[in-house]
């Protein structure tokens, strides 16, 4: 049989198991102009509320050892401007387009998720549960009853695939993976960013506006790792791994331990062509591995 990179995650059927993550690269056309995006399984958004958002005021981000910190704060335009002017262009690039939501309060989820059900040619929605940046941002990610209770209400809000993004800063990870699953969600998307801070000690200030930020980039990779096989052991959904993803190699370590799929994030702004490389890369590793399919690879780890 030939090679195939198609992956099925519960309803979430994709061409190849590479996706951008939420954030870093818009809504697809900061990327279109470096390569041809049907390379990914489906291009994430950045994350949209009911209402337009300014963000948080900057500086937003900082450069750190093997990583970045942002606190962009969800800037985003708001639904309705996505939806006339945004989502039909994000419908367009040849692949898949997966609608990141995130709301002030349990309603505005609800309410989002309600209302992107009724548009056309959204493939999946991923609930921000997570966001380390804003006020309030971490309640839904690191209480394992309201995450159950958002997750369902969701779940009834809309027939799409729900993904629910998970936070790497709980005690936890395990036990709040198990309340996305009894809420409904079909599949787990696993790390948002790490909190922490940097800081000019001759000015004694944060580089941040906002003290603290998210921490992604390589640097986590070995942390989102263990999320992802703890996530993976814990829940019988399917699992996309988020978090210091820059080679096919990376993205094969984290099939090994538990991951469907994987979203390529903040590599993104140092190699802003990466997916069509990492994709090409990949084929070839399947192939001398003598895999034809990235999916027999998925938790397959010796422990």
């Amino acid at each position: 049989m030939p090679l195939s990179l198609n992956v099925k995650l519960g309803p979430l059927e994709l061409a190849t198991p590479l996706l951008t993550a939420s954030g870093c690269a818009g809504y697809g056309k900061e990327l279109d102009q470096y390569q041809d995006l049907s390379c990914f399984g489906a291009i994430v958004g950045k994350s949209i509320s009911r209402e337009p958002r300014l963000g948080n005021p900057y500086p937003r981000t900082a450069e750190v050892a093997a990583g970045m910190l942002n606190a962009i704060g969800l800037q985003n335009e708001g639904f309705d401007s996505f939806v006339k002017s945004t989502l039909p262009k994000m419908r367009s690039f040849g692949t898949k387009a997966i609608v990141n939501v995130v709301g002030h309060d349990f309603d505005e989820y609800v309410w989002l998720c309600r209302h992107f059900d009724a548009e056309q040619g959204i493939a999946a929605l991923e609930l921000n549960l997570s966001c380390p940046n804003v006020k309030g941002g971490m309640k839904f990610a690191t209480d394992a009853g309201e995450c159950e209770r958002l997750v369902r209400a969701c779940r009834d809000a809309t027939k799409l695939p729900l993904i629910a993004k998970l936070s790497p800063n709980v005690t936890s990870i395990s036990e709040i993976a198990r309340a996305a699953e009894r809420g409904g969600a079909d599949i787990l998307s696993a790390v948002n960013t790490f909190v922490g801070m940097s800081v000019d000690w001759r000015r004694r200030e944060p580089r941040l506006a906002n003290v603290t930020g998210g921490m992604s980039g390589p640097a986590i990779k070995p942390l989102a790792l263990r999320c992802v096989h703890e996530v993976a052991r814990a829940a019988r959904l399917p699992v996309i791994a988020i978090g210091g993803i820059s080679s096919a190699d990376d993205l094969l370590e984290f099939m090994v331990v538990g991951a469907g799929a994987c979203q390529v994030g903040t590599y993104l702004f140092v190699e802003p062509d990466c997916g069509a490389a990492i994709i090409a890369d990949l084929k070839k590793k399947l192939i001398e591995a003598g895999v034809q399919s990235p999916s027999e690879l998925v938790g397959t780890l010796k422990v």
